[in-house]
């Protein structure tokens, strides 16, 4: 399900992002419009956003979700509505990616946490997924590909 976990330091990556605080169950919901809102933002002010959409989670308990979405940017966003700039940090994850559709990134996070506690590290609060490869190329989940970084701490 997940390919061989590793650790890396990312370097930051500027980014605009509109944050959401909402009920676990409205996260299809509100995501394509949320999506949608982020690009037309950004191509209305000319920025290129080089990379796949992605969400930045800092808290999710069983009710609500505290997080992200973002898009990579190469410059600067001015704030717009909900959009507004922000950064995916410079931090030191266990990485890896899951192949498939969204509805099993669950297990997917659950074999990361394990494959993290296994090695001996500890995972920090915060999350992000990046949407490398997803419904936009093609109907068939078991093509999909999203990358999960967990930071982890000292």
């Amino acid at each position: 399900m997940i390919d061989t976990p590793e650790i890396i330091e990312t370097e930051p990556r500027l980014c605009a992002v509109i944050h959401l605080h909402i009920p676990k169950d409205a996260i299809r919901k509100e995501m394509g419009p949320g999506i949608a809102e982020l690009r037309a933002a950004v191509e209305a002010q000319g920025i290129a956003a080089p990379g796949a959409w992605f969400t930045h989670h800092s808290k999710m308990d069983p009710a609500f979700w505290d997080f992200e979405i973002g898009v990579p940017v190469t410059k600067p966003v001015k704030p717009v509505g909900r959009v507004t700039g922000g950064e995916l940090p410079a931090r030191r994850v266990a990485r890896t990616t899951y192949r498939g559709g969204y509805e099993g990134l669950g297990d997917g996070w659950g074999e990361l946490m394990q494959w993290i506690e296994k090695s001996g590290h500890r995972a920090a609060p915060d999350l992000w997924e990046i949407y490398a490869v997803g419904p936009e190329s093609g109907s068939e989940p078991g093509k999909w590909q999203t990358e999960l970084y967990r930071p982890l701490l000292p």
